[in-house]
């Protein structure tokens, strides 16, 4: 169900960044969101839609909905867009007619090449709305709601920020379950399916793909990355690896956790895994300690990354940091290196109110991976953990 305090907090927010931005109007353009679901609907409206819609905010203060006859009522019930005008036959004529009505300078839409969250408007929409607009001044007025989206999803709001504590919260209390469920012997499969027993359990869903969510990777043989659960089984003398989130009341979270299993007659892990976890939890903190509001999003994971490969680590082959909200990455700026796999977004610049992970790891010939992430809150004077992070190496016993 659509929360609709959350939904007018969004759009008084998209409206005062329209403001900001300089921008008349921002106009999302849908269809049968079921099939296509342009990411922003999850901001300013939460519910489906059939026929082709248009919902149209301006800096002004206007907050227009038109929809299909059918799709109406559902819109006017959340109480967040007034008028909500219906149509049977086509969109054309009440959209033309509003726009010449409200004659903004620009209105900005959903496409961009850098950030999949603000590039909603399938390519089918974009020649629809270009048709419709053709004869009028408005096809030529058309920009891209990159910046506005990412600015949109990027500052949590407070309702936001809470739903991502509790979601964090829930996450911490599996992985606890996680530690007394390890044992030499079960598997990698078996254990996620312990955890996606525990979430049903509690109400949540798997924060991505089920099928590789939670990612649990046992001793040196396991891949690292998005792969699913083999049938590799706890033993003394491995690392077990989970990297895992939650999708609780539309909000995600995402960590990763590790554990190293004694061997008969050893009383800590060895010297060479202790220090890779310190080498990997030092850089997690140069990354926590450069993130603050007004620094591009490279600058931080660059400090990360120095601080590992000062301690002797080859680089980790991603991006230190990600967004995190409706989804698990939720668009906007990377924490991440200036490669062209990730556009323009590693030069985003970090703002207050962001929510973001850090994560790394560090493979350990013969033990196996040690992966930290932490979930972390932008402040205006720098960074606050949401997660509680892992200072030491957790144990199993035999």
């Amino acid at each position: 169900m659509p929360n609709p305090a959350l939904i007018r907090e969004k759009v008084r927010q998209a409206i005062g960044l329209l403001n900001e931005k300089g921008i008349d109007a921002w106009l999302t353009f849908v269809r049968e969101t079921e099939q296509t679901r342009d990411p922003v609907l999850d901001l300013i409206l939460d519910l489906n839609v059939t026929w082709v819609s248009a919902f149209l905010l301006t800096a002004k203060g206007d907050r227009i909905a038109i929809v299909g006859r059918f799709d109406r009522e559902n819109v006017v019930a959340l109480g967040v867009w007034d008028p909500v005008i219906g149509y049977d036959e086509s969109i054309r004529e009440p959209l033309v007619e509003t726009l010449q009505r409200l004659n903004p300078r620009e209105i900005a839409i959903n496409y961009s090449e850098n950030d999949p969250a603000a590039d909603g408007l399938t390519h089918g929409l974009w020649c629809l709305l270009h048709r419709i607009l053709s004869g009028t001044p408005f096809v030529g007025r058309l920009i891209s709601a990159e910046d506005l989206i990412g600015a949109l999803r990027g500052r949590k709001t407070p309702l936001e920020v809470e739903a991502i504590r509790r979601a964090v919260e829930t996450t911490e209390g599996l992985f606890a379950e996680i530690g007394s469920f390890l044992r030499p012997g079960r598997s990698e499969r078996e254990i996620q399916s312990f955890v996606h027993e525990r979430m049903r359990a509690k109400g949540v869903e798997p924060a991505w793909d089920p099928d590789y969510c939670p990612i649990v990777a046992i001793g040196p043989d396991a891949p690292v990355g998005h792969a699913m659960p083999g049938e590799r089984s706890v033993a003394p003398g491995t690392l077990v690896h989970v990297d895992m989130g939650v999708r609780q009341d539309g909000f995600c979270s995402d960590m990763q956790r590790v554990w190293y299993v004694l061997r008969e007659g050893e009383a800590e892990p060895p010297t060479e895994v202790q220090r890779a976890f310190q080498a990997v939890r030092a850089a997690i903190l140069a990354g926590f300690q450069a993130l603050r509001p007004g620094v591009q999003g490279w600058e931080v994971d660059a400090a990360a990354r120095r601080a590992l490969t000062q301690r002797g680590y080859p680089e980790y082959l991603h991006a230190l940091g990600h967004h995190i909200g409706r989804t698990v990455h939720d668009g906007s700026t990377v924490l991440g290196p200036r490669w062209e796999r990730y556009g323009q977004t590693p030069y985003g610049v970090v703002e207050a109110g962001n929510v973001f992970t850090l994560e790394l790891g560090v493979k350990v010939p013969g033990y196996g991976y040690i992966g930290l992430e932490e979930d972390v809150l932008v402040t205006p004077r720098g960074a606050e953990w949401i997660s509680h992070p892992q200072t030491e190496l957790w144990v199993i016993r035999p």
